[in-house]
């Protein structure tokens, strides 16, 4: 695939940050996608280091790019920062389509590519990051590209169904239905507790956009849980991540449904200690951090928390991506 620069920046609705439209050319008449104008969106800093490394960031579901001091972090190690807003997601998002909707994960390999090549072509070095979801889309799209990242850092991956074995007959039946009914509505309710922690209209510390991530209301269907759940079968059956894995969760999980402080100190979404067994089968190469006290998007978390978060990733890029490998032949 020939590099297609990404030129035509323009301001951001985030101030401080500048945003490019990645043209895509697989529009779904399922999901409502226009005929025209059918794109993802990348965001960056206006005021970059402007060096030879840099890091995308992709986002978890429901979810768009709003955290301003991670680009900072990033920025602080010496990286140009950039972030995608996925097709159907946050900026990327037109009036008609399916919030979030996909049958196939491969299928966000369209903007990865646009926006990776153009970065190879100006940087000697590149990480990918991803969070939740992100994450797991992060972790395939490197197995499948081997050769492309210096780095992979992965903020709560979603890898694997949690629940026990009804969880896993409930997965088989969506995978039916998935392939039948794709945007079919499931019935899952969201009593709002994780957006309860996070927004500051409800006591948290981050006042991001409730349009573009509108827990409680998002819907889910079949169709993307299906290709979630594909997914996860291939990170089973094992990856071969070939740059090294970075793997944050928190050190523990808490799934209930009624409010409790306990709630602003561990993943409500995510079953923390699947996500640490599953990690192993990423590559050769992974390092798993739990961190006492984390959100489930770790970077999210009270400053106390988030400020070792930044800690150990920083240690982490010192010593496998900073450096570059031929440095330890």
């Amino acid at each position: 695939m020939t590099p297609v620069p990404l030129t035509e920046w323009e301001p951001d609705s985030l101030v401080g940050f500048e945003c490019c439209s990645v043209p895509l050319t697989t529009p779904d008449p399922l999901a409502g996608d226009p005929v025209e104008g059918f794109a993802a969106i990348v965001v960056r800093p206006v005021e970059r280091p402007g060096g030879s490394r840099a890091v995308l960031y992709v986002h978890g579901w429901n979810d768009y790019f709003f955290q301003r001091h991670v680009a900072e972090f990033w920025a602080d190690l010496g990286y140009d920062f950039y972030a995608l807003d996925l097709r159907r997601y946050g900026r990327s998002k037109v009036d008609g389509q399916l919030l979030g909707y996909t049958t196939d994960l491969s299928e966000y390999s369209e903007e990865l590519d646009v926006v990776i090549l153009d970065l190879r072509a100006k940087y000697d070095l590149v990480v990918l990051t991803g969070h939740s979801t992100g994450g797991l889309i992060a972790a395939l799209y490197a197995h499948d590209h081997p050769g492309t990242f210096d780095g992979l850092v992965l903020n709560s991956p979603w890898l694997d169904l949690q629940g026990g074995p009804l969880a896993r007959a409930l997965g088989s039946a969506i995978k039916t239905l998935g392939s039948q009914r794709p945007t079919t509505v499931l019935p899952v309710s969201d009593p709002g507790l994780y957006k309860r922690v996070l927004h500051a209209s409800e006591g948290g510390e981050w006042d991001y956009d409730l349009a573009l991530k509108s827990a409680p209301t998002a819907l889910i269907r079949v169709g993307w849980l299906k290709a979630v759940l594909l997914g996860h079968a291939r990170v089973a059956s094992g990856l071969s991540i070939d740059c090294p894995v970075l793997v944050l969760c928190s050190d523990h999980s808490n799934f209930s449904r009624r409010w409790s402080e306990d709630l602003r100190y561990a993943d409500t979404v995510l079953d923390v200690d699947q996500i640490s067994r599953r990690a192993v089968q990423l590559g050769p190469l992974v390092t798993v951090i739990r961190i006492a006290g984390g959100l489930h998007d770790l970077t999210l978390s009270g400053q106390p928390v988030r400020r070792e978060v930044f800690r150990q990733l920083r240690r982490w890029v010192w010593t496998y991506v900073t450096i570059p490998a031929s440095a330890w032949i």
